[in-house]
């Protein structure tokens, strides 16, 4: 029970690795207040996953909350801190992790796609993690947040020159923070998923020819689950990574590191 008695917001928490890293907590022993952006989920025709994600984690036995809001707007990490603090009394672990990825080419990508990707990805990781620091710091027992970076922060893509700056942003965001938050016990670190197969990408891998060419380049031999990055997102925000902080890990399979 690595996050047993502690408290985890988790942004982006209905759908995908939020999803994941929501009920991953829960095993563990930890509260959950689940983060979800109401319009972006409908345009999924998802609606349902918040209530099936609230009561698998019930079905778990921890307390959970469903909390809508999109992380762009400064007010949504606010309102998270605020009606978390009000059901559970205190805040330990903020997994930042709401994100978005339309696909787009460079050279005709309108201004609207460019800015609502990075006011989500990278002004709302900023906004919830400056709301949950000071919540931490005011309750004076330290913390641990956990950004969801991205391989990408690491190398280029041609259909993604609106996201990749990002998730670089999301990575140094989180060094930086590691050394202002540092002095108040609130350890700072990011997980670099590589390609993980969930419904932001399920029309991409929807491509055979494209599926198994990325299943060829990873070392592992398959695609990520979510899971697969929950799990290291639970031992980052646990006592067991208690003198880690500033860290980014890859959980790509071995991708990046193969070259051929």
């Amino acid at each position: 029970m690595l996050l047993e008695n502690k408290v985890v917001i988790v942004t982006g928490g209905s759908r995908g690795i939020g999803r994941a890293i929501a009920i991953a907590s829960a095993q563990e022993g930890a509260d959950v207040a689940l983060n979800y952006w109401g319009d972006n989920d409908r345009s999924y025709g998802r609606m349902s996953a918040v209530e099936e994600v609230v009561a698998e984690i019930e079905a778990l036995g921890r307390r959970v909350i469903a909390i809508e809001g999109n992380v762009a707007d400064p007010a949504t990490g606010t309102e998270l801190v605020k009606r978390t603090v009000q059901a559970f009394g205190h805040v330990d672990v903020l997994a930042s992790n709401a994100g978005i990825c339309p696909f787009h080419a460079f050279l005709d990508m309108p201004p609207s796609v460019y800015e609502s990707t990075v006011a989500v990805n990278l002004n709302g990781a900023f906004y919830v993690t400056q709301a949950v620091a000071n919540q931490m710091k005011a309750q004076g027992t330290g913390g641990a947040i956990v950004a969801t970076s991205s391989i990408s922060a690491l190398v280029g893509g041609g259909m993604q020159t609106h996201y990749t700056p990002t998730k670089a942003g999301v990575h140094s965001l989180m060094q930086s923070c590691a050394i202002a938050l540092g002095p108040y016990g609130i350890r700072c670190n990011s997980v670099m998923p590589g390609t993980i197969a969930t419904d932001l990408n399920a029309d991409d891998l929807s491509d055979t020819e494209k599926r198994k060419y990325m299943e060829k380049r990873i070392p592992l031999g398959r695609l990520g689950a979510p899971d697969d990055v929950a799990q290291c997102v639970v031992f980052l925000a646990s006592d067991r990574a208690r003198y880690v902080t500033g860290a980014s890990l890859l959980v790509d399979g071995g991708l990046f590191v193969n070259l051929q």
